[in-house]
């Protein structure tokens, strides 16, 4: 049975004595009996002490990216290795930016995949379509291209290890809105696209995040959908009052 999941990514926020304010927030706020999984993201070098800090807590600690070699001269860049070394087992792929601005394809993004599936880790695999993409009605091919070159090549069994985000990249920061109808349609095509390849049981089974600015005020609605598991947060991540209410909301 999936799990429910809300996910906050903090990007390229909060210097440590920040970091450790907002996890004393959400520690004190979120309710102990929630029936979802919390997990946050900080930078890379507040992970650790993430960790620690949340040590006896029920929430996640997730990275935000890692590099797909086991080791070797990469200049700044993170390994899986070293995220399992303190305590991290649970890394975001494929988000938009690194996409969009780092210029990651899918099958960089594919290799990293099976990087942290040797390693036993949890993969957050983000995906979705822009704004011309959506206004060429090209918008579907794009979401299933991007599933079956950057993760159809594992094996059905690994699936237990990977967690959907849909994030429509066209409905973030554009002044553009996706409305939950939407959401629910691409949601459903996303698990209908897993079954034909894998079969009901894994499809079922995926928890499928929604990434489109999830906010307190339309987290409810958006997290009703049948086929919607949670989301992965951006901006209002950041903020304990925001992120507790979405939270709250699954």
């Amino acid at each position: 049975m999936r799990k429910k999941i809300v996910a906050g990514n903090w990007k390229m926020h909060k210097n440590a004595e920040q970091t450790e304010d907002l996890l004393n927030e959400l520690i004190a706020k979120i309710p102990a009996e929630l029936d979802a999984q919390v997990i946050v993201a900080p930078t890379f070098i507040n992970l650790s002490s993430a960790v620690d800090h949340l040590e006896f807590t029920s929430i996640a600690v997730a990275a935000q990216n890692m590099h797909q070699a086991e080791s070797g001269a990469y200049t700044g860049e993170i390994s899986a290795d070293m995220l399992k070394s303190v305590g991290v087992n649970t890394v975001i792929l494929g988000h938009s930016e690194r996409r969009a601005i780092f210029h990651e394809t899918d099958a960089l993004i594919a290799s990293k995949v099976d990087t942290a599936l040797t390693h036993d880790m949890t993969v957050i695999f983000c995906f979705g379509e822009e704004l011309k993409d959506r206004q060429s009605k090209n918008h579907f091919n794009i979401v299933e291209n991007q599933l079956k070159d950057g993760l159809f090549h594992i094996q059905a069994k690994n699936w237990e290890k990977i967690v959907l985000a849909y994030e429509p990249v066209w409905a973030i920061g554009t002044g553009e809105t996706a409305s939950p109808e939407q959401a629910q349609e691409m949601h459903e095509f996303i698990r209908e696209t897993v079954r034909k390849a894998f079969g009901s049981d894994v499809a079922e089974d995926v928890s499928i995040l929604y990434g489109g600015s999830v906010k307190p005020d339309n987290a409810k609605e958006i997290f009703s959908k049948p086929d919607v598991d949670g989301g992965l947060i951006g901006g209002a991540a950041l903020k304990a009052e925001d992120f507790i209410a979405i939270v709250t909301a699954i």
